[in-house]
């Protein structure tokens, strides 16, 4: 029986809690038009849940009161959702919110009916972080499909062709997610990779690029046991837990909001039904984000995956220059 997380926390002398909420991170819901084996949302084009308007409505009011820093629009494709235009342009409108993210699959903004989000996004200063799993072809549609390089590298010419990831005020990230069941490299390695590569064949630039550890949840747990790996990848995390990690852990200062509004630590323990604490599920509009510094944060197993290595989160490596460390 694998170790708990708790338990190697502690025998590391360290405790899991929360800090100032800095973060409202917000998954609009499952529809997407990529299948990706990596996914943990599940998300597909077949996904009903999506967000409607009423609850649109009352992250708004929240945000209103909360005026939290950093707003993060994940899914599925955020972008497909109906009222996706409406919840960025209420949002660039409410003072405090300084930066707004769009997590973009980027084969949406070449889909009929999305041919214009490219230039909608840069009129409200919306920062792009965009999954582009490897520079190689093989590789990324191994991982999500056909085609999905081909159209992934048009739409970065397309953004950068309006100036994101050239004009500092139109920032754009990508994503490194590994293919199969291993940990990613070092993250300044691969970005100096990416930015070579991408240059040299495409004439792509972009700003940053994020190591994201693929976490046995949804999706990828189950390619991970049709594969016979779930035992050995979760053994992988374990061993290469790495305590300087803890500290830099995105559950700590993030509201996680479902589509149907409640609240998880972060977007995994949404997946796998966790609800903020550990406690009864609540809606986001029942929360007062001046009362979470200190609260507990949920775990379970697959919380080794963000502490694996360099770490891992939504911005990326945690220990930017850090290799695997085994326990």
């Amino acid at each position: 029986m694998p170790i708990s997380f708790d338990i190697r926390l502690s025998r590391n002398g360290l405790t899991l809690s929360r800090t100032a909420p800095r973060i409202l991170q917000i998954n609009v819901g499952k529809l997407c038009n990529l299948t990706c084996t990596h996914c943990h949302v599940n998300a597909g084009p077949g996904r009903k849940e999506i967000m409607i308007r009423e609850t649109v409505d009352r992250i708004l009011a929240w945000q209103e009161k909360a005026r939290l820093p950093i707003i993060d629009l994940t899914g599925g494709a955020p972008e497909m959702i109906p009222d996706f235009r409406y919840l960025v342009e209420r949002l660039r409108a409410i003072p405090g919110g300084e930066k707004i993210i769009d997590r973009c699959n980027l084969t949406i903004l070449l889909e009929p009916g999305y041919e214009d989000m490219p230039e909608f996004l840069a009129r409200h200063r919306v920062e792009i972080v965009a999954s582009m799993p490897c520079y190689t072809a093989e590789n990324v549609n191994a991982q999500r499909g056909e085609g999905v390089f081909d159209a992934s590298i048009t739409a970065l010419q397309r953004l950068n062709a309006i100036g994101y990831g050239i004009d500092p005020a139109l920032p754009l990230h990508l994503v490194f997610n590994p293919t199969g069941a291993k940990l990613p490299g070092p993250q300044h390695e691969l970005e100096a990779d990416y930015k070579r590569e991408l240059r040299e064949h495409f004439g792509i630039t972009f700003n940053q690029l994020y190591t994201i550890t693929n976490l046995p949840v949804s999706r990828f747990a189950s390619w991970l046991r049709n594969n016979g790996k779930y035992d050995e990848y979760l053994n992988l995390l374990i061993e290469s837990f790495n305590p300087a990690t803890v500290e830099g852990l995105m559950c700590r200062d993030t509201i996680n909001v479902s589509w149907q509004g409640e609240v998880f630590d972060c977007d995994f323990n949404q997946m796998m039904k966790m609800p903020m604490g550990g406690r009864t599920p609540r809606h986001l509009w029942e929360i007062d984000p001046t009362t979470l510094a200190g609260n507990a944060i949920a775990t379970a197993s697959h919380c080794f995956g963000c502490t694996a290595g360099a770490g891992s989160g939504c911005g990326g490596a945690i220990e930017k220059h850090a290799e695997p460390v085994s326990a």
